[in-house]
């Protein structure tokens, strides 16, 4: 099973490689060239767009030191490895899942699963963009489901260093008494802050001016933002002042983060990181579509519990729903109440998930995990 397994990774990333290759710059990937280029050339990321696309760098300082590689190769070979890389993490996260769940992954089924997520709205958006989401859930799945090992943490406080919301991961960690890796993952994350202050020219403006914008990254009322703020946003036909966003989607991502807790201390460790994941995905002020790469792995959670679940739950994000209603240049301003509805459908089925897993605790046995990260 191990060889045809390698045979199906390697099929995958190449066949990833050379669409990126051919597709070319994808336009999220130009942007991280973009901050990498500010760091080799020693200007300010941060106070003009990319002249290419037109897009601000709008990631943490530290970003733009692991992109810099990437502007020493040719766009065409700069897309053909970064694609084959995002694949190579998405086969990757397949692998830890079903070992976890305790169900062998052959080769022709990890080939077909990887496929299949191409049906995803998030998956194929997150390609298409160039973005690094893909990247960054591995990275979390492999110190959440295993936090026994000597370094566990310090992927979660990398992946934050990138993109901030996977600091939720940390407060997981703590609630489920690993405070040795919550520990790492912050003094991670800390290290990443330090060397993008020093090494970034202006990178204090991130900290200073940009973090509290979320308007920095795009109009929060856009129906691919499917956060609690981007709902409310488009139900007030304004962002919602702090305090509002701060009461609805506080309670919702601590009831999500105590559920994930509850999960993954009974041996349920996907399960509980993928809680983990929406409490994450709903409390960020802004959640694009792509951002939810999640649904993979809730996905094949869903499928070992609940074959009509995982369906529901998958034909969401294969349907598209959020764009069923007029959107874009503020048409979202002027849904009616059904198109709040569909328009918010990432949200509702997110919310479902969490609703389902709380009732279900009460049903649950306890399950006992292996040393490396299984259930038994």
């Amino acid at each position: 099973m191990v060889a045809s397994r390698l045979v199906a990774v390697v099929t995958v990333v190449l066949g990833a490689a050379v669409a990126g290759a051919i597709v070319g710059e994808y336009p999220d990937l130009h942007v991280y060239r973009y901050g990498g280029h500010g760091l080799l050339d020693q200007w300010s990321i941060y106070g003009s767009d990319d002249p290419v696309t037109g897009y601000p760098f709008t990631y943490p300082p530290f970003a733009a030191i692991v992109m810099a590689p990437l502007t020493l190769l040719p766009g065409w070979l700069a897309a053909a490895l970064w694609t084959g890389a995002s694949a190579a993490c998405l086969a990757a996260t397949v692998v830890v899942v079903r070992r976890s769940l305790g169900v062998p992954t052959p080769g022709w089924l990890l080939v077909l699963v990887c496929a299949g997520s191409l049906c995803l709205e998030p998956v194929w958006q997150n390609l298409s963009f160039g973005q690094v989401n893909l990247i960054l859930m591995l990275a979390v799945l492999v110190d959440l489901v295993r936090p026994e090992r000597r370094w566990s943490g310090v992927l979660v406080g990398i992946a934050a260093g990138v993109k901030l919301t996977p600091l939720v991961f940390v407060v997981l960690l703590v609630l489920v008494g690993h405070r040795g890796a919550a520990a790492r993952a912050s003094v991670a994350f800390a290290g990443t802050v330090l060397v993008g202050l020093v090494a970034i020219p202006g990178a204090a403006t991130y900290w200073t001016d940009d973090l509290l914008e979320p308007a920095r990254v795009g109009p929060p009322v856009l129906a691919h933002n499917q956060s609690v703020f981007g709902a409310l946003a488009r139900l007030l036909d304004e962002s919602p002042p702090t305090w509002l966003w701060v009461a609805v989607a506080g309670p919702i991502a601590v009831a999500l983060l105590l559920a994930a807790a509850a999960w993954w201390r009974r041996g349920e460790r996907v399960l509980g990181t993928c809680l983990g994941a929406l409490a994450m995905l709903l409390a960020s002020p802004i959640s694009w579509s792509h951002h939810w790469v999640w649904a993979v792995p809730v996905t094949l959670v869903l499928w070992e519990r609940s074959r009509w679940g995982a369906v529901l739950w998958t034909a969401v994000f294969v349907a598209r729903p959020i764009v069923w209603p007029p959107w874009s240049e503020g048409r979202e301003l002027d849904w009616r109440w059904f198109e709040h509805l569909v328009g918010n459908a990432y949200v509702f089925a997110a919310l479902a998930v969490g609703i389902w897993a709380g009732l279900a605790l009460n049903l649950a046995r306890p399950r006992s995990v292996s040393m490396d990260g299984r259930r038994e």
